[in-house]
């Protein structure tokens, strides 16, 4: 090796060393706490800080959990411009409900590769001491409650029984109107059971001299109808769902004349 070439790597080293020093002594990481003594889910404000030159870039201290500690609020990372330096600044809210000397671990600042570390805070975590001297607060005697407000809650739970009763009452009355089956009266026939019957004849005999073509079947099955309307008005018999054997079965039981009834058959 030259000797040109040893100054110029001697000179290198001397930088790296430089820079390194520069940045050493203007980065400063601190951890910071209100109190070191709490009493279980007592409320502790941890403060993160961080000063570095403005042309540095730094990863944060990682704050996804502490042994021993939990987080009850976490703030927003605060920056301050002073000078050369820039400074972030996070205030945390913590707890504990482990009874005991805990430590709050050093935490790292990363800034290319090397890290800051924090000083460990030492926290005592303790139950609330218990004092003899105190007044013994003993299980407190069941208070009656009165009468007059017993009366009251009574009249209310008697007032809503008999709401609820003419609630029941009314919705199923207007059930029952809605569901009755509409009244069909019968058309009672001013002419007599024999008048009825020989007009109903009389219109089936027009029918027939006008369409001269009508069905058979059809002519026989309304000359039934009318003899049957015409049993049901003289004996009161139900004959409409009758078939014709059934009407003359029906028939013979009456005291009916043998001719008459040879006839009407």
């Amino acid at each position: 090796m030259t000797k040109l070439s040893r100054h110029i790597t001697g000179c290198f080293l001397l930088t790296f060393f430089f820079i390194g020093s520069i940045h050493s002594q203007t980065v400063m990481v601190k951890a910071s706490i209100d109190r070191n003594k709490i009493m279980i889910g007592e409320p502790i404000e941890l403060v993160l800080e961080a000063s570095m030159p403005l042309s540095v870039t730094a990863k944060w201290f990682p704050t996804d959990s502490l042994a021993h500690f939990e987080f009850i609020q976490k703030g927003k990372i605060d920056t301050a411009l002073v000078g050369d330096l820039k400074t972030y600044t996070q205030t945390f809210s913590i707890t504990s409900f482990d009874s005991g000397r805990w430590a709050l671990p050093s935490l790292p600042l990363e800034i290319g590769n090397r890290f800051y570390l924090t000083d460990s805070l030492p926290v005592s975590v303790a139950y609330s001491n218990f004092d003899p001297k105190q007044d013994y607060h003993d299980i407190k005697d069941i208070i009656e409650v009165s009468a007059e407000d017993l009366r009251y809650i009574n009249w209310a739970i008697a007032a809503l029984g008999l709401l609820s009763l003419l609630a029941i009452i009314y919705f199923m009355s207007r059930k029952v109107k809605k569901t009755e089956a509409p009244v069909v009266r019968a058309v009672v026939s001013k002419l007599t059971a024999y008048e009825e019957a020989v007009q109903a004849l009389e219109e089936i005999r027009k029918e027939k001299s006008v369409a001269a073509a009508i069905d058979s079947k059809l002519y026989h099955s309304r000359l039934n109808d009318v003899l049957r309307q015409f049993v049901f008005r003289k004996t009161g018999h139900a004959t409409m769902e009758k078939t014709s054997n059934e009407l003359m079965f029906q028939l013979k039981k009456t005291a009916l004349p043998q001719d008459e009834f040879i006839r009407l058959a």
